[in-house]
């Protein structure tokens, strides 16, 4: 038995180091059968194929909560309030300008713009902080929003995912981020954040979104109710819709996952332990996405969830950039994420893991 599994799971990774795109069964298979070190060599070696060179990207960006009034209420959120709480607030244009400032100063010029689904805030909200935004600061990218913010902005104006892409991208949007994906499986979903949109929806935002030629990442947050099963099937699902792009679209840039902040959250009462997330169980979430998103460029360890020393090895095991210096960040980190890095720290941190460190833009586009 035990060389019969060996055997096959040489003959999948085999077929992955070919570039094939193996399916749910058989990246299951290897999941749970195969050794870390072979998943992380395979991993490896696509990662060297589809980005010869030893570089690593890194980018400049400041992530600004629009709100932190949410109607979702998720289980594992700790920020979000309701609007009659003290303290709910919506950001000052004055805000963001200090924000914006502090910004271009620091060599950056994106922001990461996200925040609750405010019950009170339509449409016609996001078109005017993006247009103005933009007047003031016409070289700013905005990387803003996400399927479950579109998806709600779609319902309350009773008009398409498409329509309401269109209008942010008129008004200056400039990419759209993949949050809000936790685990595309609605039977998690309806336990962790029921009144979010449901994973058929997350999907289809991006395969609207990716019609346009906005470029888009896609996200996973692990290690709460979910099984292996559908930690899998997520990768399947982000797998199929980058399958469905237009040949010249952007699609998904890339994909970040990162395991469950826990600390305070009501969620927690929930999560069995047999579903934490190790180091070890890190490392393989990382190489299996690799060999599994064979259409999906970039992949991104989350060194603000698990740590720098970790995501240095993960750039081993198949990932090849390491995001954002995080300006300001105030999601996770209420749950427990406490790893902070200032743009040295990230050059040094990526030199140390023994790549060349490369400055670049939410495009992928190198400077």
């Amino acid at each position: 038995m035990r060389n019969f599994v060996y055997m096959n799971v040489v003959k999948i990774l085999d077929r992955a180091l070919n570039s094939e795109a193996i399916s749910g069964g058989e990246a299951l298979f290897i999941y749970e059968k195969a050794a870390l070190q072979d998943l992380i060599f395979v991993a490896n070696q696509i990662r060297k194929k589809m980005h010869p060179g030893n570089t690593v990207g890194w980018i400049i960006d400041r992530n600004v909560n629009i709100t932190n009034v949410c109607v979702s209420q998720c289980l594992f959120c700790n920020f979000c309030r309701k609007k009659n709480q003290p303290d709910a607030y919506i950001t000052s244009q004055e805000q963001y300008r200090q924000k914006i400032d502090e910004l271009f100063v620091l060599g950056g010029n994106q922001l990461l713009l996200q925040g609750g689904m405010h019950p009170d805030l339509g449409l016609d909200f996001y078109v005017n902080l993006f247009s103005s935004l933009k007047s003031f600061y016409p070289s700013l990218k905005l990387h803003a929003l996400g399927p479950p913010e579109i998806v709600f902005i779609a319902h309350k104006e009773k008009i398409s995912f498409r329509e309401v892409l269109e209008k942010l991208v008129k008004a200056g949007l400039d990419s759209l981020p993949g949050a809000g994906a936790e685990i595309l499986s609605d039977r998690v979903r309806k336990i962790i954040s029921p009144a979010k949109c449901s994973a058929s929806e997350w999907l289809d935002v991006m395969r609207e979104a990716h019609k346009i030629n906005l470029p888009t990442s896609a996200t996973m947050m692990f290690g709460h109710v979910e099984s292996r099963q559908e930690r899998i099937a997520h990768l399947i699902k982000i797998r199929q819709v980058q399958d469905e792009k237009p040949p010249a679209a952007y699609g998904f840039l890339s994909f970040i996952p990162w395991p469950f902040q826990q600390s305070g959250t009501r969620l927690i009462s929930k999560v069995p332990a047999t579903t934490a997330v190790s180091h070890t169980d890190y490392l393989r979430l990382i190489a299996i996405s690799r060999i599994v998103l064979n259409n999906i460029p970039n992949i991104q360890p989350s060194w603000l969830t698990v740590g720098v020393p970790l995501a240095q090895l993960c750039l081993h095991a198949g990932g090849n950039d390491f995001g954002s210096v995080m300006i300001e960040e105030h999601v996770v980190s209420q749950a427990g994420a406490g790893h902070w890095l200032e743009k040295n720290q990230m050059v040094e941190a990526i030199e140390k893991a023994g790549f060349e460190p490369k400055l670049r833009n939410q495009k992928f586009e190198y400077f």
